[in-house]
């Protein structure tokens, strides 16, 4: 084993034993021990709160974090064979189909969203959409006229401001409501509704529109769908997510995301998409205050802190950096220039003498040159 590869060894024990315990610590105030098991879906993630969970390092399998050699139970390897009988009931209850899983309680997900840094303005529209979905259901309940719920949106905003991560929470807050069966989120942008051949988009979206079913459809950067002409095959998705929002329209929400301007653009390009699409959240950029607190609860969860003297210099990268709002990505410039400060971190760690004890707080602190040769490379 090399310095490099030793350095990060014992990197990933600190972090598994800071994980266990703020794991607990979350479980105890939140109850979130069941949305850190939930089954995410694929997709380009912006979520710079990523619960408790802690990011691979430097690229490597997320196996080699939590158990660097890839194996369970203590260390020891499973056997490569079951015997006969045992392969016979596991394959019986893979069979079984598995049970539904219990929504969340309303007022837990209302805190995961109250703990989210910033997204002020956001937090009040979500707490106001729940508030009016509550009075519709009571009015209801006591036979008194309710308009119709539309529930589908526009997300607007610049990258990395939470989008992804407010859509992830919502589809959980209406499940937890009663408004959809499953409660799961679908993310696809252009490339995973438009095929390359005539007859072929309608086919593909639809069947993105089978799987979100019960959940919601996310679709970024949407206005790509309909700004390549009057030839381009956008239209022809963009008539069967409409579609299937009349046929499912029970049981399927669907979010719509991008930059401000082209997304008006978007929404005003089809009357069905006028009248479908009626509630608006913009997404404010983060501030220099919020995206220093990201970057130091990026910190905590992977068990690393920055250097007193480095706090400045942390600061000044972020104040200059976010200034290209677009190209540095608010949070996820933040997580990007973390993760290349820690990877820094480990090419200065590696590089010293043989001799030197890598002691616990080395291994946690990050330098200002750490920072500064980070955010050369970013």
């Amino acid at each position: 084993m090399d310095r490099r590869e030793e350095i990060i060894t014992l990197q990933q024990q600190i972090i598994r034993e800071l994980n266990r315990s703020m794991r607990q610590v979350g479980e105890d105030l939140w109850g979130m021990n069941k949305e850190l098991t939930r089954d995410r879906t694929a997709g380009t993630v912006e979520d710079p709160f990523a619960g408790l969970e802690v990011p691979p390092v430097f690229g490597e399998p997320r196996r080699g974090i939590l158990n660097p050699a890839g194996e369970d139970n203590g260390g020891e390897k499973p056997s490569e064979e079951a015997p006969a009988g045992l392969q016979e009931e596991e394959q019986q209850e893979e069979a079984e189909p598995e049970e539904e899983e219990e929504a969340e309680s309303i007022e837990d997900l209302k805190a995961e969203l109250n703990g989210y840094i910033g997204l002020t303005v956001i937090k009040e529209q979500v707490e106001s959409l729940i508030n009016w979905i509550n009075i519709n259901k009571k009015r209801s309940d006591m036979g008194l006229p309710t308009p119709d719920l539309s529930l589908h949106m526009v997300f607007s905003g610049n990258p990395g401001t939470g989008k992804t991560m407010v859509a992830r929470l919502m589809s959980r807050i209406f499940k937890s409501l009663g408004l959809l069966s499953k409660g799961h989120l679908i993310e696809v942008d252009r490339s995973g509704l438009v095929a390359g051949y005539v007859g072929q988009t309608a086919i593909k979206t639809k069947e993105i529109c089978d799987s979100a079913k019960g959940g919601v459809l996310f679709i970024d950067e949407a206005y790509a769908l309909t700004n390549r002409g009057a030839n381009d095959y956008g239209q022809e998705a963009v008539d069967t997510v409409l579609k299937c929002m009349e046929d499912y329209r029970d049981d399927l929400v669907v979010i719509v995301a991008g930059y401000i301007e082209p997304m008006q653009e978007f929404i005003h390009s089809n009357p069905g998409l006028e009248s479908r699409f009626n509630r608006f959240m913009d997404f404010p950029d983060y501030t220099l205050d919020e995206m220093t607190d990201i970057f130091d609860m990026r910190c905590r969860q992977g068990g690393y802190s920055v250097e007193e003297d480095a706090k400045i210099t942390l600061r000044d990268i972020i104040s200059e950096k976010s200034q290209d709002v677009r190209g540095f990505g608010n949070a996820r410039g933040v997580r990007n220039l973390f993760e290349l400060a820690i990877a820094e971190q480990a090419d200065r760690l590696a590089a010293l003498p043989a001799d030197t004890e890598l002691t616990k707080e080395l291994l946690m602190t990050i330098t200002a040159d750490d920072l500064i040769k980070a955010a050369e490379k970013k």
